[in-house]
């Protein structure tokens, strides 16, 4: 990773998740699946993660075989855009060493930059063994952590695993999505204790908490002296949606804290609004079950996909979650980004 990027990663900025853009056949439908990231990219955001969660980990399956065709066309896309400003390119890697490794490589060779090594599915694993796996796989690409909620398919990790994770050399970034204080702090207060505090920036990923995330300055005793880290950014499912207000939410977060906290009341009462319309799209009241599926629907609302088909048939909207969603929607206007997108729907999906 070039010194730009590492400052760019650093300094904090928005890294939507990445969906994936199906035909209601449960085909690839690349006219939309394109038109994604180029809206993220007109949005401002400063990153795409692709490969991950929010792209379905079915995408691997051999039936399917879409991991490389996915990672390659979102790849396309930046270099097509032939941007003027700094934009991470950040590929999911899961599974076992020998799999990571091999998602590693493709990684690397497609051209991103880092890799968020997930533990998903790998539950039956000593976190000794995670760590030899994250080293292994850091030889070959900038790693990005993740912690990730068990109810979506994640598992528990402890404070020192997070320790020994951070002392990993090409460890840059975490993201913390474990939907949950406390271990949200095993990972803040070990990165703290690492020794290497300012060398690795942190993310959120709780899109539950995102407002209060940025705001916050957490502090600990390392070796009787205080160290202090923020979380600078967010590399979020939620923000595959509303990209640019989103790119406009982190702004105003970094001007507030310019300000010695200015307007920061306010910012949590837009905090408080974006958790009930993240409770309609993640849909927690059914264990995050018609998440993607939420994700989708707004998409979906918007133009931007044909509609909320997942590999899984399984994966779909649960009961009472779109009037949820519909209700968010119209409550909170001024959460979305309906007029930016409709301005310029047909520059997304052209074919050019």
């Amino acid at each position: 990773m070039n010194v730009l990027l590492e400052k760019h990663l650093q300094e904090g900025t928005v890294i939507p998740a990445h969906p994936l853009a199906l035909t209601a056949q449960r085909s690839l439908d690349e006219r939309h699946q394109r038109a994604l990231t180029r809206y993220y990219i007109a949005s401002g955001a400063g990153g795409i993660a692709v490969g991950v969660h929010s792209t379905q980990f079915e995408i691997r399956d051999k039936k399917y075989g879409l991991l490389r065709p996915v990672l390659k066309m979102a790849m396309e896309e930046v270099q097509r855009s032939r941007l003027d400003r700094p934009f991470l390119t950040v590929a999911g890697i899961v599974g076992g060493t020998d799999q990571a490794l091999q998602e590693a490589y493709l990684a690397r060779e497609l051209g991103y930059e880092m890799g968020l090594l997930s533990a998903g599915g790998l539950g039956d694993w000593q976190e000794k063994e995670l760590i030899k796996r994250a080293e292994k796989v850091a030889e070959t690409i900038p790693l990005f952590g993740f912690y990730l909620q068990p109810s979506a398919g994640g598992r528990l990790l402890s404070y020192d695993f997070w320790k020994d994770f951070a002392q990993i050399p090409n460890v840059k970034a975490i993201k913390m999505a474990p939907f949950n204080r406390y271990q949200t702090l095993d990972v803040v207060r070990a990165v703290c204790a690492s020794g290497r505090a300012e060398e690795i920036a942190l993310y959120t990923g709780n899109d539950d908490n995102i407002v209060a995330d940025l705001l916050t300055t957490f502090s600990f005793l390392v070796d009787g002296q205080e160290v202090s880290k923020r979380v600078v950014g967010g590399l979020l499912g939620h923000w595959a949606v509303w990209t640019s207000a989103a790119v406009g939410l982190l702004k105003a977060i970094k001007e507030c804290l310019n300000r010695e906290g200015k307007g920061m009341g306010e910012l949590l009462r837009l905090g408080v609004q974006i958790t009930d319309a993240n409770a309609a799209i993640f849909d927690p009241s059914h264990q995050f079950r018609g998440c993607i599926s939420g994700i989708h629907e707004v998409l979906r609302k918007q133009g931007l996909l044909r509609g909320i088909w997942c590999l899984n048939p399984e994966e779909k909207l649960s009961p009472g979650q779109l009037e949820e969603i519909n209700r968010v929607c119209e409550d909170y206007p001024w959460l979305t980004d309906d007029r930016f997108v409709a301005e310029h729907l047909n520059q997304f999906l052209s074919e050019s």
